[in-house]
């Protein structure tokens, strides 16, 4: 996915130079006393309003979110099932070396709340506020990116002011004047572009992804929690594909006979009885139902 959002980039970036380049001189589009304006007074504004740590911080989410892709659904519901299966063939305590070995920091959390022996309870309570906080953290995140989305803009048209102010002052002189319009337009343009082609597209896949963390996180927390009531891996499947869109469950989750195969699970004689019975009771109701409408 982010190879097909680096062509798209590649590709919509290409088109908007190209469009510049069909209007002839390319220079006219570059203004060092314009690019100074927006930039400087930008990052004044930025200043002002947080934080370095903050800044920092963005900056590091922003990177990690283009860098380390997320694990989709599916990955996370075949996790929980594999862990699910472990729980019950060697207990609750076995998840503890899963513990330290997933990636995932929540589900890391999760498992370790689990092997602690929470109740399902206080195991909801925990997870439920890690997600909300979790959630603030990412919205405060987000907020930076816009905010300073929104102070390109601002400072293009301060850019502009100056010189229309400077254009204003040298009426009379055609070389002042050939100097302040540049500035006055080029600066909009450049508040322009970082606004809208940097800050507000990187707050908006920031705002994405913390979405889909989140719903990841939910179902991390209803399988933990299933794991912990010993619920039937069959039926944590069909519960956690709930979180799927239908296309998306047609997808190769662990069915009940590859986790049959995988883990050399044999069903009981008396299971094998029950299941024979059933199928006899279920054909000789049949055959009575075709009898009756012979009959009939």
């Amino acid at each position: 996915m982010k190879q097909k959002n680096l062509i798209g980039l590649l590709l919509a970036g290409g088109l908007f130079i190209l469009g510049f380049l069909l209007n002839g001189n390319v220079g006219l589009y570059f203004n060092f006393s314009g690019f100074i304006v927006v930039i400087s007074g930008t990052t004044v504004a930025t200043l002002l309003s947080f934080r370095i740590e903050q800044l920092r911080i963005a900056l590091k989410v922003v990177m990690a979110s283009y860098r380390k892709p997320v694990k989709t659904e599916t990955e996370i519901i075949n996790i929980l099932i594999d862990l699910s299966i472990k729980s019950r063939m060697e207990g609750i305590l076995s998840l503890q070396d899963e513990e330290q070995e997933t990636s995932i920091l929540f589900l890391r959390r999760a498992l370790s709340c689990l092997v602690d022996g929470y109740r399902a309870e206080q195991i909801r309570e925990i997870l439920n506020t890690e997600m909300y906080f979790f959630k603030l953290r990412r919205e405060d995140l987000e907020r930076v990116l816009r905010t300073i989305g929104e102070f390109f803009p601002v400072f293009g048209l301060i850019g502009s002011i100056i010189g229309w102010v400077t254009m204003l002052g040298g009426v009379g002189s055609s070389l002042i004047i050939l100097k302040a319009v540049p500035i006055a337009l080029t600066a909009t343009l450049y508040g322009l572009i970082f606004a809208n082609f940097i800050f507000l597209p990187l707050a908006a896949n920031l705002k994405e992804r913390t979405n889909k963390e989140l719903l990841l996180q939910k179902i991390i927390m209803e399988g933990v929690i299933a794991i912990d009531s010993e619920l039937n891996p069959v039926i944590l499947t069909t519960k956690l594909e709930s979180f799927l869109t239908p296309s998306e469950r047609n997808s190769d989750l662990v069915s009940y006979a590859k986790i049959k195969e995988r883990f050399n699970i044999q069903a009981s004689e008396k299971e094998h009885e029950e299941r024979h019975e059933k199928i006899r009771q279920e054909k000789s109701e049949t055959e009575n139902l075709n009898a009756i409408r012979i009959e009939r």
